[in-house]
């Protein structure tokens, strides 16, 4: 029969794994996921051009960066562990909508910063981040892209149609029909794609002066709709 002692009932694999534990490549490696999470907030806080800002989004950015590094420190070294992750993180759902584009790119961003810091990449997120942010800031605020608007026509006359064509062709470079709406009682909508003349907008106040107009709203779509 064998004798257990009293060293035996502390020996695991627990303290085993404790004892292996680098504790100053995890700081370094979450520090660096840091500095790199707050270089992306600033960068976004910087390039952003949507409707509404949001602060908690921003600061949702450095939090992924540092617990991808910190989950990808965990499972590096161990394989099993790195397949009950999987599966663990396979069950988790997110319900938070992401309407523009550029913010998934932003989360992107953030996991892979988050990925090369927890593997000990440290050069490399550095770089890759700088020249990320200088392409998002070029591209952002440096490069204008003239964004259509959308002119939405309420009215009662259907013979209206021809003087609102008149009206466009005088004061846009270019304008489309999109769509035309007949509703009960004999009201009409059309919506009408328009290119305008060094944001001209005056335009839309002639129209709605027009009888049997009932009303007139222009849109700028970036992405998002604007009033």
């Amino acid at each position: 029969m064998e004798t257990i002692t009293f060293n035996d009932i502390f020996k695991s694999n627990f303290l085993e794994k404790t004892s292996s534990f680098s504790l100053i490549d995890s700081i370094v490696g979450l520090l660096v996921a840091f500095a790199v999470g707050l270089f992306i907030y600033f960068i976004y806080k910087k390039s952003f051009t949507g409707v509404i800002y949001s602060h908690t989004f921003n600061i949702s950015l450095i939090i992924i960066s540092m617990a991808t590094a910190l989950i990808i420190m965990g499972i590096s070294s161990n394989v099993l562990l790195s397949l009950g992750m999987v599966g663990a993180l396979s069950i988790v759902r997110f319900r938070t909508p992401i309407k523009d584009p550029m913010d998934l790119v932003y989360v992107f961003w953030s996991i892979v910063s988050g990925i090369l810091c927890g593997a000990g990449f440290i050069p490399l997120v550095i770089i890759g981040s700088i020249l990320i942010g200088i392409v998002m800031l070029v591209f952002v605020n440096r490069i204008t892209v003239e964004n259509p608007y959308l002119l939405i026509v309420r009215y009662t006359e259907g013979k209206l149609e021809s003087s609102l064509e008149h009206i466009l062709t005088q004061h846009t470079r270019k304008h489309a029909m999109k769509s035309k709406s007949v509703m009960p009682g004999e009201d009409y909508e059309i919506t009408y794609e328009v290119r305008v003349k060094e944001k001209e907008a005056s335009f839309v106040d002639t129209i709605m002066k027009m009888d049997g107009v009932k009303s007139a709203v222009m849109l700028s779509y970036d992405g998002n709709f604007t009033a």
